[in-house]
């Protein structure tokens, strides 16, 4: 575990032989470890410099791009070390994580199909076709997938959680909670799962403020705390005549709400007045684009480690730096336990406390937060005037028109949220109304909502 004397020992062998093959693999991935992922693919190509025929290195570069957000790279190196070892079902897994990534989930799961034709019992394969499946809306076949993983890798962490996702999704609240608490019991430090189980918690019937409170400072104690002795010293001029810069950390700039969310907020901002800084952990669309030409400086932070991360917005010399994520999926929780800006502040991606000691404010409202709830709130509330969210449509979306009940008659509801929103109290709240609705229809939209379960469960 000592990995910067093993770089040292690695560097000291090259240097007396420059063509040890074996060194620069180890140099490689003992810089993947240590989360020196542009110094690991250096080490690689001087690997596959001397021995290109080398299929287990392609596959680990394959990897490392992977991380660094460089995927139509891994797909070349995943075919690379295919053409050299066919049966590789570690290069075809790697391929198919690549091809997901990049939204081609039926070459994915394709590819995920090959490694198990080859190794059966491959249990990262069996998880892995079960999230390429879950992207395409297949819910009942991934948990048959993230099952079968579990049957042959029963302490499998990553499946554990991966199974509590599904279960999200098919509304199955209290079990997806179940299953996060399994992984997080066999890899107590894993901080994503028990991010996940906090979100999840948030949709569980029974929880209130103060519980959920006490569970979010629970993950500033397990997996916070640690960084919070070593906090970085703030350059920042309290100049009142400067520019302000403000950072956005977010995985979400693009087709997600939090990307319509944002938008025209950026598109709204005086550069005379504010400079804008982001930090985005994310592949780009179309949306992404347009955030991107709207903002001063824009980072692509793919496969940079918190640490590292940390050092280049002390360097930014971020004013405010604003989490966009909260809790949920690919969120930044520990990179603002390290305080890289003086003000931190969580806005529009989370709608509870993050439990941070580090984070000093809650962008919210009164709807949102309660005045009566700041207790529970590790963060300091500040309240915007109406509403904390401003929604910007997509450019798709019609002209408003006269409402469709002036046309049909009756009138149309619609959900279009998480199935693990949707529990039996909201569906009682949902018929009391329609029933008090003559002639009502609901519409419930989600991806994978017509999987059999969640048919079965709504209808039921």
């Amino acid at each position: 575990g000592l990995l910067d004397e093993a770089v040292a020992s690695y560097q000291k062998a090259i240097a007396i032989k420059p063509d040890y093959v074996e060194a620069h693999t180890n140099l490689g991935n003992t810089f993947q470890e240590l989360g020196k992922l542009d110094a690991a693919v250096a080490s690689y190509h001087k690997t596959l410099a001397i021995k290109p025929g080398y299929a287990e290195v392609h596959n680990s570069l394959g990897v490392i791009l992977m991380k660094l957000g460089r995927m139509n790279e891994a797909v070349t190196s995943c075919h690379r070390a295919l053409t050299i070892k066919p049966d590789s079902a570690e290069a075809h897994t790697t391929l198919g994580n690549a091809l997901k990534e990049l939204g081609r989930f039926d070459e994915a799961v394709t590819s995920y199909h090959k490694a198990l034709a080859i190794n059966p019992d491959y249990a990262v394969a069996h998880n892995n076709l079960g999230t390429a499946l879950q992207d395409q809306g297949l819910l009942d076949d991934a948990v048959i997938s993230y099952q079968k993983a579990l049957t042959i890798k029963p302490d499998f962490f990553e499946a554990h959680n991966s199974l509590g996702n599904i279960f999200m999704k098919l509304g199955k609240v209290d079990e997806a909670v179940t299953k996060y608490y399994k992984a997080l019991a066999i890899r107590p430090d894993y901080h994503a799962s028990h991010s996940n189980l906090l979100l999840a918690q948030q949709y569980q019937l029974g929880q209130n403020t103060e519980k959920l409170y006490e569970m979010h400072k629970a993950w500033d104690q397990r997996h916070a705390q640690q960084f919070y002795s070593t906090r970085p010293y703030h350059l920042n001029t309290p100049d009142p005549n400067r520019v302000l810069r403000i950072g956005f950390s977010s995985p979400d700039l693009g087709w997600h709400p939090v990307g319509f969310f944002i938008v025209r907020l950026f598109e709204s901002i005086l550069e005379n007045e504010i400079k804008t800084i982001v930090y985005s952990d994310r592949l780009a669309d179309d949306l992404t684009t347009r955030i991107r030409a709207a903002t001063g400086l824009w980072r692509d932070v793919n496969g940079i480690s918190d640490e590292d991360l940390s050092k280049i917005i002390l360097d930014d010399e971020i004013d405010i730096l604003f989490d966009l994520t909260g809790h949920s999926a690919k969120n930044k929780m520990l990179l603002f336990a390290r305080k890289p800006a003086p003000i931190q502040i969580s806005w529009a991606g989370y709608v509870g406390t993050t439990g941070l000691s580090s984070m000093d404010y809650l962008l919210s409202d009164i709807h949102s937060t309660p005045e009566d709830e700041d207790k529970y709130y590790s963060e300091k509330v500040i309240r915007m005037p109406d509403g904390w969210l401003c929604y910007a449509p997509p450019d798709y979306a019609p002209d408003i028109g006269p409402l469709p009940f002036k046309q049909k008659g009756s009138v149309t509801f619609g959900s279009f949220s998480n199935p693990g929103k949707i529990n039996e109290e909201v569906i009682s709240v949902w018929a009391a109304i329609m029933n008090a609705v003559p002639n009502s229809c609901l519409l419930i939209k989600y991806s994978g909502i017509d999987t059999a379960t969640n048919i079965e469960r709504l209808t039921a």
